[in-house]
């Protein structure tokens, strides 16, 4: 089996594929996703004290629903 010599060309349809994709979070019809620099990803707790957040609201608000115990 020979090798190719030359340019960096692509040799197969899916090695054309991918060296011409673009990156699916940077898309413009992708809502809500960006793709952050290494270290600067949002931390976790954001995520468990947004749920938290909601949480207590959601009880907060069922508490003023009549009829309940």
């Amino acid at each position: 089996m020979s090798t190719p010599t030359g340019g960096s060309a692509p040799q197969t349809g899916a090695q054309m594929v991918i060296a011409n994709a673009i990156d699916p979070a940077r898309r413009p019809d992708v809502l809500l996703r960006k793709r952050r620099e290494e270290g600067h990803e949002i931390s976790a707790w954001w995520m468990i004290g947004a749920f938290v957040g909601v949480s207590a609201a959601v009880i907060l608000m069922m508490s003023f629903i009549p009829g309940g115990a």
